[in-house]
């Protein structure tokens, strides 16, 4: 049913996707599927990477320590964004074709206030996204 699975990962707060991260190696492992682990950074130095290619090289060991541990074929898609914080959601959209994943799987917040005036990251990609999308919490 699912060939290419997206997840989105902020190698930032990588330890509050473990959730997600199970539940994408499940599907994958259910689905022979390929677990593809994609991230957004700005170009200019930031708290993981201070060059695009230092975080495309983390994140490609993220995967690549993903693969080990679930044993599963996993890769990594590095996007770069002049600004990630406005740019996240169109990244996201436009990483789910560039991919060719057919289904994300995605770590979402505890709501608050703030839902009510600006739309969650999940929210968004479950309503633009043109194949199917989990949200995690």
């Amino acid at each position: 049913m699912f060939n290419k699975i997206m997840v989105p990962v902020d190698l930032a707060h990588s330890e509050k996707l473990q959730r997600a991260l199970g539940c994408a190696a499940d599907l994958a492992r259910h689905y022979s599927a390929e677990i593809v682990y994609v991230g957004v950074a700005a170009a200019t130095p930031g708290s993981v990477a201070h060059t695009p290619q230092e975080f495309a090289e983390k994140l490609a060991a993220f995967a690549e320590a993903q693969g080990t541990t679930s044993g599963l074929k996993t890769s990594s898609h590095p996007v770069t964004s002049h600004d990630p914080s406005s740019d996240l959601d169109p990244s996201l959209l436009k990483a789910i074709d560039d991919t060719q994943a057919d289904l994300v799987v995605m770590a979402s917040h505890i709501p608050n206030l703030t839902d009510y005036i600006w739309p969650s990251n999940g929210g968004t990609i479950a309503t633009r996204a043109k194949v199917s999308v989990m949200v995690i919490r």
